[in-house]
């Protein structure tokens, strides 16, 4: 895979991300800024290697293999190929209950 692939954050990925950081921006600003180096850092190595990362388990189980996972510290980032194009589609905190937060992010993007 020589090509460059094109990374994009959707609107719900962003709220996310907005939403962890502002949590330890209260607590902890150096620690905030850091994080989102490190997200930033590990978003951009799907530029070159967009299939870095395994398929999401808890949808692998419901034959859903299109979604894939970063594993970054307590963090998930999930992301899917489109072409030549890597949507980060939702950044979640890994000690939550992934199946009821994807669950309340899907209802909330399709009503």
């Amino acid at each position: 895979m020589s090509s460059t692939y094109k990374t994009i954050f959707s609107r719900y990925a962003e709220d996310d991300l907005i939403e962890i950081l502002d949590y330890f921006s209260s607590k902890d600003p150096e620690y905030s800024l850091k994080l989102l180096k490190i997200i930033e850092n590990r978003v951009a190595e799907l530029k070159k290697f967009p299939e870095r990362g395994r398929v999401v388990p808890e949808l692998e189980k419901q034959n859903i293999v299109e979604y894939r996972e970063l594993i970054e510290g307590n963090y998930r980032i999930i992301f899917a190929i489109e072409h030549e194009t890597v949507i980060i589609h939702t950044i979640i905190d890994g000690r939550r209950d992934f199946e009821e937060l994807i669950m309340n992010k899907l209802m909330r993007y399709y009503s």
